[in-house]
């Protein structure tokens, strides 16, 4: 087992390549900590070069909606009347604490999804 922190692109595929051939190994052997230990740093290294922007929270919202398979009448009695779903779709009202709130409990959507600045 030669690991080592991945620091730059051939780094980084080279991880990759050995982590296809030992994915599958078994759990407390060593190719398995072996591959555990790749997947910590093949994440660390996305994280750091291939961040993911959050969704903002309208778009998190009807992406959870999808999930579930609910319409705007579904949302409706999460967060209110029918006309709050229209503005807050159409973005001419911000998501209130009441409301991100029930979202969060009743949809199980990140607060840090919800809270974010959106347009």
């Amino acid at each position: 087992m030669d690991i080592k922190v991945i620091k730059t692109e051939a780094d980084y595929n080279k991880a990759l390549k050995r982590l296809e051939v030992i994915f599958d190994a078994s759990a407390n052997t060593a190719e398995g900590d072996e591959a555990d230990l790749l997947v910590m740093l093949i994440e660390r290294f996305e994280d750091e070069h291939y961040p993911i922007e959050a969704p903002d929270p309208i778009e998190a919202i009807k992406f959870r909606m999808e999930q579930m398979n609910m319409d705007n009448q579904d949302l409706a009695r999460i967060i209110g009347y029918k006309s709050r779903v229209s503005e807050i779709f159409s973005r001419k009202r911000k998501l209130n604490l009441k409301m991100i709130r029930s979202l969060h409990d009743k949809m199980k959507i990140p607060y840090e999804s919800l809270i974010s600045d959106y347009k």
